[in-house]
Parts: C-alpha cells; sequence; structure tokens
C-alpha cells in the first residue's frame, strides 16, 4: 500500500468509528492494530510496546497528574465560591460587575487548576443561579462562563499546554510561559464585551441593589476580597515563579503546588476523609481518561508514521502550493473543524506529526506555531456541536436554561477567541516574550 492510500485509509477509518460513537482513546488504537496487522505484520507488536513504553517512562507528564491533583484540592477548597462572592459585592455598585468578577475568578481560579470541567461546572453552580436572579440575560450568562472557564485549557498550570511540550519536543517550562498573556487577553477581552454590553443595555447585566450594597460596609469587601484572593495568588506565584525563574522543573513546581493546595484545603476547615479520598478518586480517573487516550494515539501515530503517512501529508500539504502564511491559515482552519468534533487530546496526537514538521519547513518559531495551535484548541471547548463546556453547562439543569441558550451565548465570545487569535498572529510578541525572558532554559 503507498503512504498516500495509507494516510487516507486511517483517516477514513478513524471518522467512520468516531462517528458510530465509540470511545476516541480505543478507536485510535484500533485503527492502529487494524492497519499494523495488516500491513506491517507482527512485528508492529513491537512498534506498539516501544512507544507505549516511551510514554510511561516520560517524566514530564507526571506533572499532568500532579496539577490535576492541585486543581482537585482548590476545588475542594471552596476558595472560588468565597472569592466570587467577594468580588460580587466589590464590584456590584458596576453594570456587568458580577461578569467582571465571573471572569476574574476564572483566570485566577484557570492559574490554579488547569482543568476545564472543574472550573465551568464550579462558575457554572456557584455564579449561574446568582446571575440569573439578579436579571442578567441567559445567553451573556451562559457565554461568560463557558468562555471564562475554558481559559484554564490555556493559562498555566494547563494540562494541555504539558502535553503538547511533550509531543512536540518543547520545554514545557516555555510552553507554559506562553500561555500567561495570551490567556489573560482573552480575559481582558472578555471583559471589555461584557462592559459594553452592560453599558448600553443596562437590562443584560445590572448591578447589585443599592440596598443589599448598603447593609455590607466597603472597608468589609475590601478585606473579604483580599482574604480570599491572596492564597489563590501566592500559590500562582510560588507555582508559576518556581518555573519562570528555574527554580524548579514544571513538574516539581506541580509537587510543590499540590501541596500548598492540600493546605489551604486544611486552613480553609474544608478536610474530611471523605472529602479527601473523593478527590483521589476524581483525580485518579481523570488521569486514567487522559493516559489510555495517549497509549491509543501513540499506537496509532506509530502506525501512521511508519507506513510512511506523515510524510505523505507533509508533502501533500507543501505541495498545495499556498505559501507561508496560507498553510498556516489553512491548518487553523483544520483545527476548527476538528475542535468541533474531536477532543484536545485527539486532536494533539493525530495532527502534530503531520503539522510541526510543515510549521518546520516553513520556518515558523516552533514555540509560537505550538502556542497558536493552542490558543486555536480553546474554541473547541465552545464550538457547537461537541464543544465540552456546552455540554458540562447543559448537565447542570439550571433552571430556565435551554441548550440553545447556551449555544447563542458562546457564539459572541467564538468571536472573541477569533480576534485573539488574529492580535496574537500580527503580534507574536504577545506569545514568545514572556517565555523568551525566562531565566530557567
Amino acid at each position: 500500500m503507498s503512504p498516500e492510500i495509507a494516510a487516507v485509509g486511517m483517516f477514513i477509518a478513524l471518522i467512520i468509528f468516531l462517528f458510530m460513537g465509540h470511545p476516541l482513546a480505543f478507536v485510535l488504537g484500533g485503527v492502529g492494530v487494524l492497519f499494523g496487522a495488516v500491513f506491517i505484520g507482527p512485528q508492529f507488536f513491537g512498534i506498539f510496546m516501544d512507544r507505549i513504553y516511551g510514554t510511561m517512562d516520560n517524566f514530564v507528564l507526571v506533572a499532568i497528574s500532579l496539577f490535576i491533583l492541585m486543581g482537585n484540592f482548590l476545588t475542594m477548597s471552596g476558595v472560588a465560591d468565597e472569592l466570587f462572592k467577594a468580588l460580587r459585592i466589590l464590584l456590584g455598585p458596576i453594570r456587568g460587575g458580577l461578569g467582571f468578577a465571573v471572569i476574574g475568578v476564572c483566570i485566577i481560579f484557570a492559574a490554579c487548576t488547569g482543568i476545564i470541567g472543574a472550573s465551568v461546572v464550579t462558575m457554572g453552580l456557584l455564579a449561574g443561579p446568582m446571575l440569573l436572579r439578579y436579571g442578567y440575560q441567559k445567553e451573556i450568562t451562559m457565554g461568560m462562563i463557558a468562555a471564562g472557564g475554558s481559559l484554564g485549557i490555556l493559562i498555566p498550570p494547563s494540562v494541555m499546554l504539558i502535553m503538547m511540550a511533550d509531543q512536540g519536543a518543547l520545554s514545557a517550562g516555555k510552553l507554559l510561559m506562553a500561555g500567561v498573556v495570551p490567556g489573560v487577553t482573552l480575559g481582558i477581552l472578555y471583559m471589555i464585551y461584557i462592559g459594553l454590553r452592560c453599558f448600553m443595555d443596562p437590562k443584560i447585566g445590572p448591578p447589585v441593589p443599592a440596598e443589599e450594597l448598603a447593609m455590607i460596609p466597603m472597608k468589609k469587601r475590601i478585606k473579604d476580597a483580599a482574604q480570599y484572593s491572596v492564597p489563590p495568588l501566592l500559590l500562582i506565584f510560588c507555582v508559576l515563579g518556581a518555573i519562570f525563574f528555574g527554580i524548579a522543573t514544571p513538574t516539581e513546581a506541580a509537587g510543590v503546588g499540590s501541596f500548598a493546595a492540600f493546605i489551604m484545603v486544611i486552613v480553609y476547615g474544608k478536610f474530611s476523609w471523605k472529602n479527601f479520598t473523593d478527590c483521589l478518586y476524581q483525580t485518579s480517573r481523570t488521569i486514567t481518561m487522559v493516559i489510555i487516550i495517549i497509549v491509543g494515539a501513540t499506537c496509532f501515530t506509530g502506525v501512521f508514521l511508519g507506513l510512511g503517512g506523515g510524510t505523505a501529508m507533509v508533502n501533500a500539504i507543501m505541495g498545495l502550493g499556498l505559501g507561508k502564511w496560507g498553510t498556516y491559515i489553512m491548518i487553523m482552519i483544520i483545527y476548527v473543524i476538528l475542535g468541533c468534533f474531536i477532543d484536545w487530546i485527539g486532536i494533539i496526537m493525530i495532527t502534530f506529526p503531520i503539522f510541526l514538521p510543515v510549521a518546520q519547513q516553513l520556518g515558523f518559531d516552533p514555540l509560537w506555531f505550538v502556542s497558536m495551535l493552542a490558543i486555536n484548541l480553546q474554541m473547541s471547548f465552545l464550538s457547537p456541536p461537541f464543544g465540552y463546556a456546552l455540554f458540562y453547562l447543559s448537565g447542570l439543569g439550571l433552571e430556565g436554561v435551554k441548550l440553545n441558550h447556551i449555544y447563542r451565548g458562546v457564539v459572541p465570545f467564538l468571536i472573541l477567541q477569533f480576534i485573539g487569535i488574529i492580535i496574537c498572529t500580527i503580534y507574536p510578541e504577545i506569545v514568545v516574550w514572556l517565555p523568551n525572558v525566562m531565566i530557567g532554559k
């Protein structure tokens, strides 16, 4: 079989099995086994064992487990709940103030967890009913929670960025730092949009009633906001600062962050053996899901590359004659389309062996290029029909909220994410400045 036919055949089989509803991990591994057995022979088992062992022996991936554990501890501590309540009162007099509080807490929570599900579900349960009760429009409420919660995939400690660094042979520390400014920039864009919408139409996001605000002195508002914002900010500084200044590797920083988050659980009085065991169980489930997808994907890519599919695809893309930026635009469009149907783990594992060699031949900075793919993949969490954030919110069963409210609500934020991609493409310094000034290499 020619490499071109092998590449097309594997992708057709992948699409067919995915649309039949089978789990991604088993589809990737199963297609790899099928094509490996037929076109490579019994020796393909050796390829599988080598690649799986290489994945399991990767020390960088330990950071994924520890950051997931840290995020679950932070969720268990309830710090996001109290912080939102404090910011709600502090920003209450402002039109759209609750929206600013949601995005602000999401940015802080994203820098503590790196887990989309935790951020979206936590803010959905905490902020959703409160926003709706105070008269916020359903669409903008659902949109800001979905968009703000998905910042966790871009702002470090991002599980996705660690996996991207591993698959792209990049410094995990630098790639994590590359997500900071773009993630905060998107958060600022969200706040600007919310502020403008609520300024033009106060009914969309009314302020907190003056009667409620009058019962709480300004001094107490500031004190409460500081009390619940300083500990997570210190945690962020310790974890990201250790990586930025080269004091610790991402894996070591993740271990320190997990321990610090556990201390916060105790300090805030939320520790119990039931909560602790539930936290460990949830962490184990998430890690198992991630690792089994990695194993299936590495088997798929091993056979795909072994049959020459990677070289064939690279030659096909380069042969289109689109030029450097035309090819870049095409890749970004492909990522948007894939994001509508496949989760980010599968997209990374399937496309990196194809697109990274193309980017290298075209002369793109690998750090910038991979970071742009990460920014693009954030859109996948909001992209209908299968955006994860959409189903997280739908599954909460908030009173009066239907799926069409969620879909309509995320559209403006998808546009803002697209604007963010354009800004970071025109001004690449936004992405690469921070990692390039890091002391640790």
